[in-house]
């Protein structure tokens, strides 16, 4: 029986050594820390919960009476050993919480479990606002100051940073900083560059903030990426380790040759700096503050290089890698009745800014093609603008036959292997019948109409009469003129067909007109980005159709010399010129408001209207 005994108590040894063991290899701790021994309503106070070699992931704790501000990793290492043979490992990760007291109280947090481990209880209290020590201590520092006695902090403070609120620090310090970069320093005009900022921070919690202000691409156009970081990851730069997070991300285009700067926009990053201080009362206090810093990344300079030369003349503006398709409503048309083809360019880089070839230059001319309706669907992603644009374009058959449309050339700049691609749409042969009854026709039927309402006894009664009298001749005589009239008219409506510059040329302003429309519905629905695209592609089209100017020709200098040849005062083109630029600027400038659209839509509207007006008289 002693034996038994003494083998059970042995038992019950070995059991408790295994869990006391266990217990100090796996363990969760939490605990409080707050500046001063009791937590202010308002004040800002941390949780923090330690993991010993527990590899679960604890979720943000429910704080009685704080709100939590945000939950995350603060700290966190690993070790391994080998002693005789036998390997130990060891991890150890520090969450923290950072939470700001709303309800005064005494108050307990825990326990918490993860992994099948749980942890202690931590106690905290919270008091009335200006009643803590913390404040009691502000109080007698600045009674110290007042009197012009010695403050016997481990830190001293300038008197001048003794308001409540945040502290700000001009451009960050080694423990907060910006890193800009590009994907390319050397680039092709019109190539897409990715241009990242990076926040580096060794500060336990952060908030970022915001941009203060826009960063400034001059020459570029940009496509803001919302592909940022969404937490925070850890690196190490110059042999110190930071969290790092990337908060912007922008795909710019660069616009013209040479070297182009950017400069960084500022960014506002609010945290927490720790003060001691050492009071005959209270001992060493430490004392968390809350500063801003305005964080500006530093300025890069891209080389940027002029696309190869000679271009094709039939360049489309295109750079980047793109195909063309298209497709035809049907092969069997009408005459006098309109139809539609589609063009789809499909691709990644500048895509917004392809131009077609003018079809009625391709096109044979017994089919009038008219303005095609674009529709883009294209977004910033990874390291491009990637998406499609379609064209669709109206044309009406004039006459009988068969007719060939040809095939459609994309030609665009490839950066990649430094050389002019070309993409072939396919051609299609349409067969044209005849389409509506001619007015001619038409006259006839309605003779015939007249007939038939005339009784028969009446018809040989007065036949004979009729013929030696003036109205009988008149029923020969007024088809015969209406006739006339009408060949008259069709040939000269075939002439100004075949002209199809000058019908470009007579018609830009109504073409304005329906873009401007657009931009108008835009501005009332709130489409800001949207609005931009139509104002401009309202003002370039007027002036590509005006004055008879290929798009892959379409620039300020050609513009203006252009229209002074053409008898536009100068007035009217510095107008059109300013317009033009405050578009492209506002496009990408933030908080522009409605006062501003439609101070831009008036413009735009008050120069197309100028134009006309001038009866320009453009070479053809």
């Amino acid at each position: 029986m002693t034996q038994i005994r003494l083998y059970i108590s042995t038992l019950i040894i070995l059991l408790v050594s295994i869990a006391a063991s266990a217990a100090g290899k796996y363990q969760l701790s939490v605990s409080t820390q707050t500046g001063s021994d009791d937590i202010e309503v308002g004040e800002q106070f941390y949780v923090y919960m330690k993991l010993d070699n527990l590899d679960g992931e604890p979720s943000a704790p429910d704080v009685p009476g704080a709100v939590v501000k945000y939950f995350t990793l603060s700290s966190q290492s690993s070790s391994m050993s080998s002693i005789n043979g036998k390997v130990t490992r060891s991890s150890s990760r520090t969450y923290v919480a950072t939470c700001s007291a709303s309800k005064e109280g005494s108050y307990s947090i825990g326990p918490f479990s993860v992994d099948g481990v749980s942890s202690n209880k931590a106690s905290y209290t919270i008091v009335k606002a200006g009643s803590g020590s913390l404040s009691k201590l502000k109080q007698r520092q600045q009674q110290q100051q007042q009197q012009q006695s010695s403050n016997r902090g481990a830190y001293s403070q300038d008197p001048d940073d003794q308001n409540q609120g945040p502290k700000f620090i001009g451009k960050g310090n080694e423990k907060l900083f910006l890193k800009a970069s590009v994907s390319k320093s050397t680039a092709y005009e019109q190539e897409a560059l990715v241009y990242t900022v990076k926040l580096y921070s060794s500060y336990a919690p952060i908030k970022f903030i915001g941009a203060t202000e826009a960063p400034k691409f001059d020459g570029f156009v940009v496509e803001e990426s919302d592909e940022t970081s969404r937490s925070l990851h850890y690196e190490t730069y110059n042999g110190q380790e930071y969290a790092t997070a990337i908060i912007a991300r922008y795909i710019i285009f660069p616009q013209m040759t040479g070297k182009l700067t950017i400069k960084g926009n500022t960014y506002t990053v609010s945290t927490d700096e720790q003060e001691y201080y050492d009071d005959p009362y209270f001992r060493m206090l430490t004392v968390r503050r809350p500063i801003q810093l305005n964080v500006t990344p530093n300025d890069l300079v891209i080389d940027v290089k002029a696309l190869p030369t000679p271009q094709p003349a039939d360049f489309s503006g295109g750079v980047g890698q793109f195909s063309i398709s298209s497709s035809l409503s049907s092969n069997s048309l009408k005459t006098n009745q309109p139809a539609s083809i589609v063009y789809e360019v499909k691709g990644s880089g500048n895509l917004k800014y392809v131009k077609l070839p003018d079809l009625n230059n391709i096109y044979p001319k017994q089919l009038e093609v008219f303005s095609p309706t674009t529709e883009v669907n294209a977004a910033a992603k990874g390291s491009n603008v990637s998406g499609s644009i379609k064209f669709d374009y109206s044309f009406t058959p004039l006459e009988l036959g068969q007719y060939d449309i040809p095939e459609v050339s994309l030609v665009y700049f490839d950066p990649t292997t430094g050389k002019y691609e070309k993409s072939v749409a396919k051609g299609y042969l349409v067969e044209v019948d005849k389409g509506a009854v001619s007015e001619k026709s038409q006259t006839k039927n309605r003779l015939k109409f007249i007939d038939t309402l005339m009784p028969v006894k009446d018809l040989k009664k007065e036949r004979v009469a009729y013929v030696y009298t003036f109205g009988y001749w008149l029923f020969f005589i007024i088809p015969a003129i209406a006739l006339f009239v009408i060949i008259i008219v069709y040939r000269r409506y075939l002439k100004s067909a075949a002209d199809i510059v000058g019908t470009r040329m007579r018609k830009a302003g109504k073409v304005a007109a329906k873009r401007l429309k657009k931009a108008a519905a835009c501005m009332k629905s709130g489409e800001r980005e949207r609005f931009y695209d139509e104002m401009l592609i309202a003002l370039w089209g007027y002036v590509s159709a005006k004055l008879n100017i290929p798009t892959s020709e379409l620039n300020r200098e050609n513009v203006a010399q252009k229209l002074s040849e053409a008898g536009a005062s100068e007035e009217s083109i510095n107008n059109l010129l300013s317009v033009l630029d405050d578009c492209e600027f506002a496009k990408y400038a933030p908080g522009s408001g409605e006062d501003e659209l439609k101070h831009i839509y008036d413009r735009g509207t008050e120069v197309i209207n100028t134009l006309e007006d001038s009866k320009l008289t453009p070479t053809k």
